[in-house]
């Protein structure tokens, strides 16, 4: 086991993949000297070349263009987008072509390639550099997405990806890459203990983040991403008020874990959904539908959200923007005296 933060989870989990197979290639803007722009692919080039580890122009549907071509020829390919704000010049590429060359063809041609991108806020990047576009990828049939909290969880969630048969979009919370404490009302940013052999995190299974202590009032929140540990936070808060929170880290966007939402909520009766998406059409609202769904019978009250705000992201305004404790805690409050 070592202690490693979310980048270096992510470049030992490429490192391990490339290893154990010529046919997989890495291709994006600056990935290959730089190591990209977080570094999550810093030395890659250096062990396994120019021709496996490709320096891109800056043009993202060429990054996936190319990508979609070689992974039909039986390259495995993982591109990078810098950042999730400019991956809407490949949306096309995505999500007409990637994501249903399997439905057109009968099954006869899976398109089995990665794409890693950054997301969310937390580094003061503003409304170019901020967003969280999860929700317009998980709407397309054909796609997998998945969102780690932790780095045993990045590592993991990234190998699955790169053995899958599917396309897979993994949207890594840059906002908790490198393990810094950004406050009491963010949570401890994640350093984890991380084998460093191979093994993957199985696709479409949540985990509890936090279980219940058995002490106050249940409540669950449904989260995922850097929202995990904002969230983390408000339950210790509101331990300190008698509110016993589980918190289940949704891991898997598309396909999620219906089982493990529906579970926590039956148990809890109580559910709040947090995320940094805006609200309107986000995905805490599919979430919330669930719930509302198949466990109406079971609930003790309203289902609430807690994410984003609808207009971009402000740059001297990011922390006031984005959900912090002290926002998902008076969520968790209303639910949990719910009358």
């Amino acid at each position: 086991m070592a202690t490693m933060n979310i980048i270096q989870a992510v470049n030992n989990a490429l490192h391990l993949a490339m290893s154990r197979t010529d046919d997989l290639v890495i291709l994006g803007e600056d990935v290959g000297k730089f190591g990209g722009v977080f570094r999550a692919t810093v030395g890659l080039q250096e062990e396994f070349g120019e021709d496996r580890v490709i320096d891109t122009p800056l043009a993202e549907a060429g990054i996936i263009g190319a990508a979609i071509g070689m992974s039909l020829y039986g390259v495995k390919a993982v591109a990078e987008i810098q950042f999730s704000d400019f991956i809407f010049p490949a949306y096309d590429q995505i999500v007409n072509e990637l994501a249903k060359f399997r439905y057109r063809s009968g099954g006869e041609y899976p398109c089995p390639m990665v794409i890693r991108t950054p997301v969310g806020g937390g580094i003061r990047g503003g409304h170019y550099h901020s967003q969280s576009p999860e929700s317009v990828f998980v709407h397309h049939a054909g796609l997998v997405v998945v969102a780690p909290s932790n780095p045993y969880d990045a590592k993991g969630l990234l190998l699955a990806a790169i053995e899958s048969d599917d396309p897979v979009m993994v949207l890594e919370p840059k906002r908790i890459y490198r393990g810094p404490d950004h406050g009491k009302n963010w949570g401890n940013h994640p350093l984890g203990q991380v084998p460093e052999d191979y093994f993957t995190v199985p696709i479409g299974k949540a985990s509890i983040a936090r279980e219940l202590k058995g002490q106050g009032v249940p409540v669950t929140i449904l989260t995922y991403g850097a929202m995990v540990h904002t969230c983390g936070k408000a339950a210790e808060m509101a331990a300190a008020e008698g509110v016993d929170v589980e918190i289940v880290d949704l891991r898997s966007l598309l396909p999620y874990d219906l089982d493990a939402i529906v579970q926590s909520a039956k148990k809890t009766g109580r559910v709040v959904v947090a995320n940094e998406a805006p609200r309107t059409c986000g995905y805490a609202a599919e979430i919330v539908s669930l719930v509302m769904e198949h466990c109406f019978d079971w609930l003790e009250a309203p289902v609430t959200r807690v994410p984003g705000y609808d207009p971009p992201s402000p740059y001297p305004l990011e922390f006031a923007y984005l959900p912090d404790a002290g926002r998902v805690l008076k969520a968790v409050k209303d639910v949990a005296h719910y009358a």
